[in-house]
């Protein structure tokens, strides 16, 4: 049986049960057969796309909130609720969609970290390094990957194509603000 055997098409609540059933089964693996470092690899796939979706759900949460709380404030009103993550995020999985569980202390990490971050508390390195210090923790003590999954691939891109641009900015200083095939007078 594979992991995602553990996956079907339910209700949601099935669905999540069996999500967080998948998750504690691989967390509690004590082999090192073939297929629990596949379970294992898996599953580190899994809560890598899950690590990203809680991060990008805290800032754009926060976002949110922080757009009613002004209007709140603005009208007098009750401050809204403020966000809350879920152990919970649907994923794809090659040509469905699955439910992700990670364990509330982690999510609960992952949504602030994003929340920081979108506030700018938080630069991108170094909510990089707190979201992979996150992932390491997760890939070593529950799933006991030999290497850990690496998060936020779409932030580290982000970082390097901002760094290329300023990198020939800085090399070619006339051609760096100048728009796509302009050319000099």
């Amino acid at each position: 049986m594979s992991i995602f055997d553990l996956f079907s098409r339910n209700k949601p609540v099935d669905d999540m049960r069996r999500a967080e059933a998948a998750y504690e089964k691989v967390a509690s693996l004590k082999g090192d057969s073939h297929e629990a470092r596949s379970l294992r690899l898996r599953m580190g796939l899994i809560c890598r796309a899950h690590l990203d979706k809680t991060f990008v759900d805290g800032a754009e949460q926060t976002a949110a909130w922080e757009e009613l709380a002004r209007t709140a404030l603005i009208q007098g009103v009750p401050m809204p609720e403020a966000p809350k993550p879920s152990k919970f995020q649907k994923i794809r999985s090659g040509d469905t969609e699955i439910y992700a569980y990670l364990p509330e202390e982690f999510v609960n990490e992952a949504f602030a970290l994003g929340s920081r971050y979108q506030r700018t508390e938080l630069s991108a390195p170094k909510a990089i390094e707190a979201m992979q210090a996150l992932a390491h923790q997760i890939s070593h003590y529950e799933l006991r990957l030999p290497e850990p999954f690496q998060v936020l691939d779409f932030l580290r891109e982000e970082l390097a194509a901002q760094a290329a641009l300023e990198e020939a900015a800085e090399s070619d200083p006339t051609d760096a603000n100048m728009p796509p095939g302009a050319s000099m007078p």
